[in-house]
């Protein structure tokens, strides 16, 4: 696979999402999940995304043992701040957890020095500038290579980078998720900070796959999730027609469409899709090698455009604990 430059680091241009072989979309089988990260790295994914909290420390440890003897072929990344409490979800990014968090992933990820540790969410309790200063204090120490942020707004990425270079931001982005084209991208090229798109497949919408809800298991997120449900679900289905019609002509399927979409709209965007099927795995990685005209990328880019998406991404719940855009 071609690599991209993302900041400081050198990535395979897309890079594996591993939250799934540890919660959210339904039970994962333990084989499947090791021979979908043997099977990525075998066919030239460079780059895995994890964080402490996926599955409690489950995804952690799943690559702290199934991948020892392969370290040195892959870059981890992994993200410290959400914790869980009593069973509840909760943001602390006060110097003191971020140092503790960030000692819990590298015995887990059975490493001895962390590629790149992003902040998985802002605290709005604690200055960006400590948060980031604790993980400065980790880069000193050798314990993180590079610093991250994740769905933070351009406002706070420059007070972070002022404190600290920042390598990378991460935030949600596809065909039917573009708010980081407001601010974010453009600070993103003026700093030289690399852009991570993370769920680039609308959490498995955009692979036309998910027909309906109910095929889904009771305790998969997206049952949450205020575009999956009721009549935003039927409507935005509909839009998927289109995006049909544009795959058969370049005769590729859905995923690698929307895939190369956002592959397209920067050459050094590094979108991570998450799997846990070494099918998608390989199929997505296709996606890197499609040469699709600028005009029928362009016919993509209007599908899902402006105010034409059903729905939140989030329950209200998770929506306030995003760093919107100040206007």
């Amino acid at each position: 696979m071609k690599t991209r430059q993302l900041g400081e680091l050198e990535v395979s241009a897309l890079g594996l999402g591993c939250m799934s072989m540890s919660q959210s979309y339904g039970e994962a089988n333990r084989r499947e999940s090791e021979r979908t990260l043997h099977r990525a790295l075998d066919i030239g994914y460079t780059f895995l995304d994890t964080a402490s909290l996926y599955g409690l420390g489950h995804n952690e440890t799943l690559l702290g043992e199934v991948l020892p003897a392969r370290r040195n072929e892959f870059i981890v990344a992994s993200k410290c701040g959400i914790v869980d409490r009593d069973g509840k979800r909760a943001i602390d990014c006060t110097p003191e957890n971020v140092k503790k968090t960030c000692e819990d992933s590298l015995r887990r990820l059975n490493t001895d020095v962390i590629d790149l540790y992003y902040l998985h969410r802002r605290d709005f309790n604690v200055p960006i500038e400590e948060s980031v200063g604790a993980l400065a204090d980790c880069v000193s120490a050798g314990k993180i290579r590079a610093i991250g942020l994740s769905e933070c707004s351009s406002t706070t990425i420059r007070k972070a980078h002022n404190e600290h270079p920042i390598c990378a931001v991460q935030s949600e982005y596809s065909l039917w998720s573009r708010e980081p084209e407001n601010k974010v991208f453009d600070c993103c090229r003026e700093l030289g900070i690399g852009f991570v798109p993370f769920s680039p497949l609308g959490r498995g919408f955009l692979t036309g796959v998910i027909t309906g809800m109910s095929a889904l298991g009771d305790d998969d997120m997206r049952h949450t999730m205020p575009r999956f449900l009721g009549e935003n679900f039927k409507q935005n289905f509909k839009q998927l027609a289109d995006l049909r019609e544009i795959a058969a002509s370049n005769s590729c399927t859905l995923a690698q469409l929307a895939l190369a979409w956002v592959l397209a709209q920067d050459p050094n965007f590094v979108p991570i899709p998450g799997t846990k099927h070494t099918k998608y795995a390989e199929e997505n990685a296709q996606a890197a090698q499609l040469s699709i005209s600028n005009e029928e990328l362009t016919r993509v880019g209007k599908v899902f455009s402006g105010d034409s998406v059903y729905g939140d991404r989030y329950a209200k719940s998770h929506m306030i604990s995003l760093d919107p855009e100040e206007t």
